[in-house]
């Protein structure tokens, strides 16, 4: 049975507080993109042994087995249900270490996807469950809609936003993002007003009142990062971002729009409408 686990884009990106256990508590709108990698899973009825029950494989975008999330969610499934062997390809589109929540999206799949072969009828929250314990916003993937996310980014609530008719450009340049880097200059603050009530203002606004608070480190660090933002706003985006905590910009346009001017060897992905 096939799968196709979405990408996500963050709208602003605020980092509020250090919490008791090392983690930070954040604000922020994830909202699924049509960038999928593409996963396959199959019961294996030839392997009969009770352990190594999974054979995995992938292509595309090195991801690898270790620590693979696919993997870790079918044997946190397994634990509960003791589930029949399976095979399982993941063809990863999805540039990886992103900040594009690729590895999130294709664990929450995964579940989703046992759920469906094996009838386990669990419900969405039992799957959201399930998920969370995987990352920190792997839950989000197991409905996939617009959502404002909050605390560890584990807790949401859907949200009205679409942007189906605008057209969207997302670059990876291919820098890896190490989150705790990411975190490491960060000074959390409580923002004056929540993101989820700044995107209702009109999107050319944006750009002046919704901001991801990585930016200004990543930046600083990575200034080529900095130049694809600048160089969407150039070609007329009406609102241009980091996604997560880097190293992908994504830029909203009117109108379909060829990129001009892009890093070398950058992963590039139009999404029209």
């Amino acid at each position: 049975m096939l799968a196709f686990p979405s990408a996500k884009i963050n709208i602003g990106l605020n980092v509020v507080e250090k919490r008791n256990d090392g983690f930070h508590n954040i604000e922020s709108i994830f909202y699924p993109i049509d960038l999928t990698d593409v996963l396959e899973v199959i019961e294996d009825k030839k392997n009969k042994l009770t352990k190594n029950k999974i054979k995995f494989t992938s292509s595309g975008f090195e991801c690898g087995e270790k620590n693979n999330l696919c993997i870790r969610a079918y044997s946190l499934i397994d634990r509960d249900f003791n589930l029949p062997p399976v095979r399982m390809h993941l063809h990863k589109n999805i540039p990886v270490g992103a900040g594009l929540g690729g590895g999130s999206s294709d664990a929450a799949f995964t579940i989703k996807l046992l759920n469906e072969i094996f009838g386990l009828n669990l419900t969405v929250k039992k799957m959201q469950n399930y998920a969370s314990k995987l990352g920190s916003d792997c839950a989000f993937f197991i409905e996939n809609k617009p959502a404002f996310c909050f605390e560890r980014g584990d807790r949401f609530e859907e949200i009205r936003l679409d942007l189906s008719k605008y057209f969207l450009v997302l670059i990876n340049p291919g820098i890896h993002i190490n989150t705790a880097e990411a975190y490491r200059n960060i000074k959390p603050a409580k923002p004056k007003k929540q993101i989820k009530e700044l995107i209702k203002l009109p999107l050319l606004k944006w750009e002046k009142y919704v901001f991801n608070d990585f930016e200004k480190n990543i930046f600083s660090k990575y200034p080529q990062i900095k130049k694809i933002k600048e160089n969407f706003y150039k070609q007329g985006a009406i609102y241009s971002s980091m996604t997560g905590s880097g190293s992908s910009v994504y830029g909203i346009f009117n109108k379909e729009t060829k990129i001009k001017n892009l890093p070398e060897r950058c992963f590039i992905w139009y999404q029209s409408h």
